[in-house]
């Protein structure tokens, strides 16, 4: 063996620091982008605050008819920077509030104690803040690898020393089967009869179907019943230990209002504050005042960072809405009637028509809210698959799931619709679908199976 050197020359593509930042407050839901202004008001001197919400609305007509190009108002009165003490006081009130910590804030905690480098410290931030709120990582592995500008296997890798050392075990698992065997494996039985029944035969543990896992593992059957004991033990939603027991209060990203026969679409700036630049910086190295050089580089800089920022988040606020505009548009009759005329859309057909990448949509909708005259949802409700029915209409997974409920809600108790007549009864609205879709719907919605509800 020796050693020698080779030059080599290839392409690689890297984020700018302001492109990471934007794609940060991006993805921040309002609760975080507060944070993230607070901070860079207290770190960057050229920026102060508004005193009123800026006024950004959007005007979604009745996709039949014609309307007038949206109009656009950036009007806003002026107010001077709160002093630094008055931040320092208020950030004090909000560090003392006795709350436990979030998900995302443990794991946060636990991940800058792991021996990371910088560039897996990175990449470690971004597996955070995919997880949902049971602890699942919900992006795929490709998806962190681009978002961190690294190869798909750095990205696996880092996730894997996530899942072996944080707590509770199980955290970032990509499904229910990788979430119990990350537990499994935590106490020593990554090799035991309960890791096999979990990695081959989840579905049938599922069903109770013990003797079944019993003749194909040549064990007995109550081996398999013990171990499926254990199984049960489990924690299939790690993530939920992190929730509070108090209502969650919401703060929606977008408000939709009805407007005759059209609903208004515009943006929630009510809580949110306005920032702008200083016109003394700006004065200032404008009027040739007698600065050093070190002086006129600091407030270049900060000036600089300063639009980069207001930018970021103007950026946001029309990414925001545009996906708002096309929801509404696309899910009209879902606005004026309800859950049951929620119609298929996908993330990728919508990024096709504001002329984004699909990726930007899910940052863009990713715990960001919507108030509507229907409720208030998460956007992300919007987005799902779906079906075409016998007159060819199409209707989405969620107005499926809305009628498997509405039929066992007009159920009779004492004989409980199974599986196989929901599907006949389904048909008969011109839903078909197979015995198996009903059950997995029937499962994601908590609902037992027909001899379980029988009363």
């Amino acid at each position: 063996m020796e050693q020698s050197q080779t030059q080599a020359m290839h392409l690689q593509q890297v984020l700018s620091p302001q492109m990471q930042q934007s794609l940060q407050i991006l993805q921040a839901p309002l609760m975080d982008l507060r944070l993230m202004v607070a901070r860079e008001l207290a770190e960057n001197p050229v920026l102060e605050e508004e005193a009123s919400p800026l006024n950004v609305s959007l005007e979604v007509e009745n996709p039949e008819e014609e309307g007038p190009e949206p109009t656009w108002d950036f009007s806003a009165p002026r107010q001077s920077l709160p002093t630094k003490e008055e931040i320092e006081r208020h950030q004090f009130m909000l560090d003392s509030l006795t709350r436990p910590p979030t998900l995302a804030e443990s794991l946060q905690e636990q991940i800058r104690l792991l021996p990371l480098d910088e560039k897996d410290q990175k990449i470690a931030e971004f597996i955070v803040g995919n997880l949902n709120d049971e602890g699942f990582l919900e992006a795929k592995i490709e998806e962190i690898a681009y978002l961190a500008q690294v190869t798909p296997l750095e990205a696996e890798q880092v996730l894997e020393k996530i899942q072996q050392n944080v707590e509770p075990a199980g955290l970032a698992a990509r499904n229910l089967r990788e979430c119990l065997l990350l537990q499994l494996q935590r106490k020593g039985k990554g090799n035991s009869l309960e890791a096999v029944i979990v990695r081959k035969f989840l579905p049938e543990l599922a069903r109770k179907r013990y003797s079944e896992i019993a003749k194909e593992l040549r064990v007995s059957t109550e081996q398999v019943q013990h171990a499926a004991k254990n199984i049960s033990q489990l924690d299939p939603n790690p993530g939920r230990n992190f929730q509070s027991n108090a209502d969650i209060i919401v703060i929606p990203e977008v408000i939709v209002e009805q407007d005759g026969d059209d609903f208004l679409v515009r943006i929630n700036d009510e809580s949110f504050p306005i920032l702008r630049i200083r016109e003394e910086y700006n004065e200032m190295l404008g009027n040739g005042a007698t600065l050093t050089k070190e002086t006129r580089d600091y407030i270049r800089e900060k000036l600089r960072n300063g639009k980069a920022f207001l930018n970021a988040i103007e950026q946001r606020k029309q990414t925001i809405l545009e996906i708002a505009q096309v929801i509404v548009r696309r899910q009209f009759d879902f606005f004026r009637y309800g859950a049951a005329h929620l119609r298929p859309m996908t993330m990728s057909s919508v990024a096709e028509e504001i002329g984004v990448h699909e990726t930007t949509v899910s940052r863009a909708v990713s715990g960001k809210y919507m108030q509507t005259p229907q409720g208030i949802f998460e956007m992300k409700y919007f987005f799902t698959s779906g079906y075409v029915t016998g007159s060819g209409d199409a209707i989405s997974n969620e107005s499926v799931r809305k009628a498997i409920v509405d039929l066992i809600e007009r159920e009779d108790p004492a004989h409980p619709y199974s599986d196989e007549q929901i599907v006949k009864l389904l048909a008969e609205q011109e839903i078909k679908i197979a015995r198996r879709t009903v059950a997995k719907y029937r499962d994601q919605l908590g609902i037992l199976p027909s001899h379980l509800r029988k009363k």
